[in-house]
């Protein structure tokens, strides 16, 4: 089921890149983010009510709150400099510099959740590496 949901991640960042593209047009990059946070806001906390897991949020530890925290920062962060990028740059050209995110987090997976960095994930990233060099000459 993972694998289903892992697809249908990168089909919406495909739509959202596209349209992203297209609605940016002559719009500030970082109030285009402020509108698709607010939207992303909206439905997130739709999903949580309409299969009631509102009453979870006194269940959540200090741990996790920070974590949570610093993992919106970082997600808010990655929004600003993609739209920012996809407004002055080409789809084509920002989005596989984009996923240069899957390298940078297996290493990070690597150093701080102590996860295997197997011969097979060493060639993935160098492929997606050398791919991504491909693309953006």
């Amino acid at each position: 089921m993972w694998f289903i949901f892992a697809l249908l991640s990168a089909v919406f960042a495909a739509l959202t890149t596209i349209l992203a593209k297209v609605g940016i047009e002559g719009v500030n990059s970082n109030l285009a983010t402020a509108i698709r946070t607010a939207v992303v806001v909206i439905m997130a906390w739709g999903m949580v009510f309409l299969v009631h897991a509102q009453n979870g949020i006194s269940e959540i530890s200090k741990k996790s709150w920070l974590f949570l925290i610093l993992s919106g920062l970082a997600t808010g962060g990655s929004w600003l400099c993609y739209y920012k990028a996809l407004q002055i740059g080409k789809a084509s050209k920002v989005v596989p510099i984009d996923k240069l995110s899957v390298i940078i987090t297996l290493i990070l997976a690597f150093a701080f959740l102590h996860e295997e960095f197997t011969a097979k994930s060493i060639i993935g990233c160098i492929l997606i590496g050398a791919g991504t060099l491909i693309m953006v000459v």
